[in-house]
């Protein structure tokens, strides 16, 4: 059984936050590197809302096997908080509901949290490999930031969406997202706009991968629907066996 790791005190201000637009998106990408992060660490979902009551379940939730919008909510909710225990992470939800019950409205709370995060705090953002949801948090909050004068978010690969690439984790990585057609259009938008330079790269030893496994097993109600789309999701050998993250710089 893995031990969770202690959380930190709920008065420390985060020294390193990301920005999961779903439950579940952070500790898919990143639980073998959170440890690793300057702490305390803080995942911070997005579209973490919870949906109006008389909002119809959607066609995932109903698929995981929830009967309401609203039992899927507290259950996600409570996968997550479990998760992120495991990993010593705190987890904060702001009040943007999931894609199928969001209204498609400005994203207010994530203006506001990232207007009082500390300049010092360092960010991490997704980087949207065939998500479109991920890509809107990216740019909102790559354009918040800019309006507030602080520094570029780190960029991390959503997984398990760009662990499909066939050269993931290798070397070859950037050339091959940089020409792919599927799982590379994400990185050729960042890469027009920045330089992306490899501020992490882990391919994780047996050890971390039982720690990430744990954590991403907490996330019990969509396993088996992420495997019929994703394949062998939880496999040794795949999508989630190796995590990168960038550094972007401004073109010059």
């Amino acid at each position: 059984m893995t031990t969770p790791r202690p959380a930190p005190a709920p008065s420390a201000p985060p020294a390193t936050v990301i920005l999961s637009p779903h439950f579940d998106d952070a500790v898919l990408s990143l639980a073998g590197l959170i440890p690793s992060l300057d702490s305390p660490v803080t995942v911070v979902t997005v579209h973490g809302g919870a949906p109006s009551p008389d909002h119809g379940v959607s066609w995932w939730d109903s698929t995981c096997g929830f009967s309401s919008a609203g039992e899927a909510y507290l259950a996600r909710r409570a996968e997550d908080a479990r998760a992120c225990a495991l990993l010593g992470a705190g987890c904060v939800a702001l009040g943007h509901p999931d894609g199928p019950y969001q209204d498609g409205g400005p994203l207010d709370e994530l203006d506001s949290y990232l207007a009082d995060l500390d300049p010092g705090t360092r960010l991490l953002v997704p980087l949207s490999t065939n998500q479109p949801d991920h890509a809107r948090v990216r740019d909102h909050a790559l354009g918040r930031l800019t309006a507030l004068g602080r520094p570029l978010p780190l960029v991390y690969a959503d997984l398990p969406y760009t662990g499909h690439l066939p050269e993931w984790g290798t070397p070859g990585t950037e050339a091959a997202l940089a020409k792919h057609v599927d799982f590379g259009v994400a990185y050729q938008d960042l890469d027009s706009r920045f330089a992306l330079r490899v501020a992490y790269e882990l391919n994780l030893s047996d050890e971390r991968w039982a720690a990430k496994r744990a954590a991403v097993q907490c996330y019990a109600s969509q396993l088996a629907p992420l495997a019929v789309d994703h394949g062998s999701v939880l496999a040794r050998g795949g999508p989630l066996r190796a995590e990168r993250v960038w550094a972007l710089e401004e073109r010059r």
